[in-house]
């Protein structure tokens, strides 16, 4: 795992761009199986599932501005955020709508990334956490990153609710 990517390893030899592309979709699915329980924090300090989509839906517009920085200047310093304070934020923002705003931003950054690519893939940036990366390891990690929360959803989506055992 690098520091770079520390979802390096979730993709699993996955096609990137398939993993992209399938996320929105995935996480609607994973929404609805979580049904009523989708506001429910599985314990204190977690976020629950509204609140992960919500956190997909910020850091896809991150996402976005940081490939259009580095495509835009020369190794550009990328600005670190405080996901727990903008998480401080999601307090009435209903999964749908977190989903539905992830879905629009996903498909606006696959157009950037895919008329981007192969031709800017060795393009970088600096991150003050996690130093130099390329634009083609920071959309892979892009992908790690979806990976890393629809499997936090998936657990949340097979667990009882909060309070019971599961059993009947």
């Amino acid at each position: 795992m690098s520091k770079a990517n520390p979802y390096a390893g979730l993709l699993d030899e996955r096609p990137v761009e398939a993993v992209l592309t399938a996320t929105p979709e995935v996480l609607r699915a994973v929404l609805a199986e979580i049904g009523d329980d989708v506001e429910t924090r599985p314990a204190p300090g977690k976020w629950s599932a509204a609140e992960i989509a919500c956190h997909l839906a910020d850091t896809e517009m991150v996402f976005g501005f940081r490939l259009r920085q580095m495509l835009a200047e020369d190794n550009p310093a990328i600005q670190p955020f405080d996901q727990d304070k903008w998480a401080a934020n999601y307090l009435g923002v209903s999964a749908d709508q977190a989903a539905e705003v992830f879905a629009a931003l996903r498909g606006w950054n696959l157009q950037l990334i895919e008329t981007s690519l192969p031709a800017a893939a060795q393009r970088t940036a600096t991150h003050p956490e996690r130093g130099a990366f390329t634009f083609q390891s920071f959309v892979e990690m892009m992908a790690g990153h979806d990976l890393n929360h629809l499997a936090q959803l998936r657990k949340l989506a097979d667990a009882p609710p909060l309070g019971t055992t599961g059993e009947e």
